[in-house]
Order: C-alpha cells, then structure tokens, then sequence
C-alpha cells in the first residue's frame, strides 16, 4: 500500500538506469554541434515513425536527456501525437515526458485532452494517474471544469494510489481557478473518509493548501486520523501532525501548563484530567519518535511542545539529541528549534550542554545559534567549562562570532553572580587583544555591566577595589591609548565623562577624578585624526568635565581649545554638537567666541541646570526607560535648542 511514486519505479520495467538502458544515457551527452543536430533529427524519425520499436527507443533517450537536466521541450508536438499509443511502456514514458512540459506548453497539451480523459478509465492504475496529473498540470483556467470532474472521478477510485494523485491535484486546480472552492472542498471532505494510509498524507496537503479554516471537516475524522498516523508514510506524517496540531490547539481544551521544573504531583494530576482527545493525539505521536527522518521527529516535536503539558517535554530530549549527528544540515534546523524550546524550558538540554560545543569547521550561523544554546543551558554547574568555551570562541576568526561570544560572557556575568570574577578576568584580558572587534565588545561589555551597576544597582559587580564599577572605568580610561577601535573608544570617553565626578578630593580638580582630565588631554591632541564618533564623544565630554569644575582655569582652557577644534570641523554634526554646547554652558562662565553671556543674549542656564541636561538627558539607558528627569532633560534640550539656534537645521 506505500507505493514509492518516483522515477525510477516509473521507468523501472523499462531498464533506462541499468542493463541495455545505460547507453542511453551515455549517447545523450553533450556532443559537437554536428552531433547534435544528427541525433535530434534521428529522434524526430523515430518519432514520426510508424514502428512502436523505434518510438520506444526515442522515448528513452529523450527521458534519459530529461533525467540530466537538459532541455527537450523542443519534441513537444512529435510526442504529443504518440499519447494514445497503444503499447503501454511508450505511454508510459509518453506521460513523464509530458508531466515535465505541459505546464510550459498548454496550448499543445490541449490538443490530447480527450486522450488524458479517455485513460482516467484505464485499467492499469499508473496510467489513471499519470493521465490526471498532466492534466492538472495544463495552466489554462477554462479547463478547470474538466479537471474538477476529473479530480471527482479519482478520489472515488479503487486504488490508493489514484486517490493520492487526485487529493496531490486539488491545489493545483485550486490555484489556476479558485472559484472552483465549493466543489474542491466537497472532494476533501469524501477523501477524509478514506482509510487507506496511502492517500490521508496527500488528503493533508490539499487541505492546507485549500480550506485551511475549515477544521469543522475534520470533526468526524479527527480520532481515526490520530490512529492511521503511525501507519502513514513519512512526509505524510509530517503534513498530518501539522494538521492535527492545529485542530487540536483550536477546537480542544488546552492542557495545563505549570511550569517547566520537573514533573510535580500536581502536573501528575493535571494529565490525568488532560482531554481524552488531546491524549489521544500524545499517544499516537509517541511512536512516531522512531522514526529516521528528521522532519518527523521535528514534527513530533512540535505536537509535543505545543499541545501537552510540561510532563511530557522530556519526551523529544533524546530524539533531538540523536539529530544533532545526523547531517551538518540537519543540525543546523534543529539548533534552530532548540532555541526555541530552551527558551521556555532550558533545564530540559542543560546537561546535555557538551554536544551544543561549536566546531572549528562550523557555519557562522550555526556557531552563533550554539553559543545562544550554551548561554540558555547555563548553570551554575557548568559555567566554568562553557566559560571556557566563550573565551576560547572569543579568538574566532570570523569577527561575528568573536563578538557574540563576548556578549556571551557579559551575560553570563549577570545571571550567574559566581562568575563575575571570571569573566571579568577575560574581558579586561580581552582588551589588550590586537584585534579591533574584540576591543570593542569587550569595552561595550563592561559598560553594559558597569552602567548596570551604577544605574540600577544591581549587585553584579563585587564592591572590591579592583572589581568596583569606578575601577574598571579608571582602567579604561587609563588605557584609552590602547583602545583604537572607534566604537570603543567613544563608549570609554562616555564612561569617563558620566562618572567622572567624585566627592574626594584628589590630585585634579576639585570634584572630578584625577584620570578624567588626562583623557580629555589625550583626545585633545590627537582630535583631527579621530573618527567622527570619537570627536563628538570628546566635545561632550569636554563640556561634562567643564560644568563638574568651572573654577578649574587649566580644564577651563583645555574645554574651550577642545571646542574650537569643533567649531572648524569639516563634519557638521560635530559643528553643531561644538555650537550647542558651547552656548549651552555660556552661563557657567566659558566663553569660546570672546562673547559674554550677556551680550549673546536668549536663555543662560545655571549650573546646576546644565548638568540636568548633560547628565540626565539619557538616563535609563540600560532599562531602556526614560525618567521623569530625563524627559525633562531632553524637553530642555530641545527648548535650549530652538531658543538659541532659531535657525538650526
């Protein structure tokens, strides 16, 4: 009953890949031009000709050129007239020759529609799907009469195998001409009723493809379905399982979902109380997980996943797992599937974490989508040795999959408090690293978890002097001439100039900490060769160093050199951050244009609002929330603006 419909079981009688048959696959390679010629006009003869023997053997050679990927759609019409042969092995290849052209030649396909009617009667089973399934495959809408009372007849046959051409023929019918709906769904519904495991998977397809809101069919359907479905064919399986897995989300009672920590009493108790339809549908998928091909244990997956509770999740671990070694392609669908499920359930694979390890040889993708696995199945028991793996992936070749390991370890810092020290043992390591990318999400790390800390005062970072978050800052900017990468070194100047301020008093100014100056003297040197990133972040904090200590006179002429290097900058943008924020602090005393306050006239800001407005203008960075402040800060940014550049772009 699982007939294999392929071309080889079409052409097998017929001896084209072995025996006698393999010359003609040798003698319809590509050739001279001359050779050429003579063979097409030796298979034109053989095809006009009146002997069944030579008609046969120019069918083979022109299914064997099909069969290497050439084109022979210039045959057409001489095959065409030999359809209604009466030998049954050139009708055969007759039909595999015009299944490949019909659809690019219809109007000569037209021609022999009496014949493709007349073979739906045949005798032999092959034949009367064959004859349907060209004549599904003619794209002409005013035949799609034809083929509806064609697709009827069909999916009332004797044999299986006709009845899964005709259901295979309903999207295809359904797209040249929908307005044929109403007849199409009543052929679904009568072939819903078959009990044959041959033609439900392809009954599957259609249905997607043609009424896929109408789950009411399958009302009286739906436990034989479950039932058959271990006896369907493979692809079968998977078209079915969708199927189900809809219906069974849609019109039956949801299962309860506790919470993904194991099996408790009370989960025990929920499955006893599951829908009898729904356990139904578990039960018969179960079996299914033996199966060798991977789209079916996915789909089972899927059924398992989305429709029990949590005490069956346990299930598809060791299927998965199996598919992981199975092919690189596989792999990489399945690495895909398992983000997913680890997402909700990440103790289910955890102690599988060893086969989530990346390979050398490894796609980028797959690499990336391994060190997500790694980061979800993180426990506190094996973080070392997948911390060990982030820092060996942060030496990758390939610069993304570098970056999105140092991410990794980020991450890990803040989920698992015991790994701080590790990783940001690493990360400061990682900034001495001669390659930019690295550099750079290494500093973009540690100031995620430095403005984590400061900004909502989480306790990620210990409060020892060299893992405090003003530490870490004051080792970056220490080392801001190491640091070339652009990216990098604008999110040290940001660091710098946000929590440069200080309450002691040390060996800088007053109320600014002693590395903070030395920056701003660095980046002042070296301005004009600086990225544009870079420039701007220096004017700014230029102008945070400033309003920290106005008294200073050595910061205060520092600030106003800094600002005319922006003032005649060849980029705009850092022209107007210099314009903006140099009249933003003309009330604090500096004076870049040799004009006063008083004389610029418009609003002067205090102090104390400027450093709102610096400050404050983007709190909430991490969270991505903005306060009550910090709207206030841009509002008045905004206002400061308009107020002293009317004319500002």
């Amino acid at each position: 009953m699982r007939l294999q419909e392929t071309f080889s079981e079409h052409t097998r009688d017929l001896a084209i890949a072995r025996g006698s048959g393999g010359g003609y696959l040798d003698s319809t390679g590509a050739g001279s031009t001359v050779g050429e010629e003579k063979t097409r006009a030796v298979i034109r003869k053989q095809l006009d000709s009146s002997s069944d023997r030579e008609k046969l053997d120019a069918m083979k050679k022109l299914v064997a050129l099909i069969s290497k990927g050439r084109n022979a759609s210039e045959y057409f019409a001489q095959v065409v007239k030999n359809v209604a042969s009466p030998s049954l092995e050139i009708r055969k290849l007759v039909y595999i020759y015009l299944l490949r052209y019909a659809e690019a030649e219809p109007d000569l396909a037209l021609l022999s529609i009496n014949t493709f009617q007349k073979d739906l009667a045949d005798s032999n089973p092959v034949i009367r799907a064959m004859a349907l399934r060209v004549l599904s495959g003619i794209r002409v809408p005013m035949i799609g009469s034809i083929v509806v009372l064609a697709i009827k007849k069909c999916a009332a046959d004797v044999s299986p195998y006709v009845r899964k051409t005709a259901a295979l023929a309903i999207p295809k019918c359904y797209e040249l001409d929908n307005s044929h709906l109403p007849a199409l769904i009543q052929i679904i519904t009568t072939l819903l009723r078959d009990r044959s495991p041959v033609s439900l998977g392809s009954v599957a397809v259609a249905f997607e493809a043609v009424c896929p809101t109408r789950l009411d069919l399958l009302h009286p359907h739906y436990r034989r379905l479950c039932r058959i479905l271990v006896d369907l064919d493979e692809w079968g399986q998977v078209e079915l399982m969708n199927l189900l897995l809809r219906y069974a989300r849609t019109m039956l009672p949801r299962p309860g979902m506790g919470g993904s920590e194991g099996v408790t009493g009370e989960e025990e108790g929920k499955d006893e109380d599951m829908d009898k339809d729904v356990k139904l549908l578990l039960d018969s998928v179960e079996p299914v997980f033996q199966s060798r091909n991977p789209a079916v244990i996915l789909g089972a997956t899927k059924v398992i996943f989305y429709a029990a509770p949590p005490s069956y999740w346990p299930k598809f671990v060791h299927p998965l797992m199996r598919l992981l070694t199975t092919s690189r392609e596989v792999e990489r669908v399945v690495l895909v599937d398992l983000l997913i499920i680890t997402k909700r359930a990440p103790e289910l694979f955890a102690p599988y974490y060893t086969r989530f390890l990346a390979r050398a040889d490894d796609l980028t993708q797959v690499k990336k989508d391994k060190i997500r696995l790694l980061l979800r199945v993180l426990t506190s028991d094996s973080y070392a040795a997948i911390l060990r793996e982030l820092i060996y992936y942060a030496d990758d070749l390939d610069e993304g999959v570098a970056s999105e390991a140092i991410l990794a370890i980020g991450r890990c810092a803040t989920r698992l408090p015991e790994s701080v020290q590790h990783c940001l043992t690493a990360l400061m390591t990682m900034i001495k690293s001669r390659y930019d990318t690295v550099v750079s999400s290494a500093v973009m790390v540690l100031k995620y978890l430095v403005q984590t800390q400061l900004s909502t005062q989480t306790p990620i970072l210990s409060a020892s002097t060299s893992q405090s978050p003003l530490s870490i800052i004051a080792h970056l900017a220490r080392r801001i001439d190491d640091i070339k990468h652009p990216q990098a070194r604008a999110c040290v100047l940001w660091l710098a100039g946000q929590y440069a301020a200080t309450d002691e008093r040390g060996p800088g100014p007053e109320g600014i900490a002693d590395w903070a100056p030395d920056v701003l003297r660095k980046l002042a040197k070296s301005f004009g060769q600086e990225a544009p990133l870079v420039k701007l972040q220096t004017v700014t904090l230029a102008a945070k160093l400033y309003v920290l200590s106005p008294a200073d006179k050595t910061l205060g002429l520092l600030s106003q050199y800094v600002f005319t290097l922006a003032r005649y900058d060849e980029n705009y943008d850092i022209r107007d951050r210099g314009r903006m924020l140099s009249s933003l602090l003309a009330g604090v005393g500096l004076n870049v244009n040799g004009i006063s306050a008083e004389e610029r006239g418009g609003v002067v800001l205090r102090r104390e609002q400027v450093k709102l407005v610096l400050f404050e203008g983007k709190s909430g960075i991490v969270e991505e929330k903005t306060s009550f402040f910090g709207k206030c800060g841009v509002l008045l940014l905004n206002y400061m603006t308009l107020k002293l550049f009317p004319f500002h772009r």
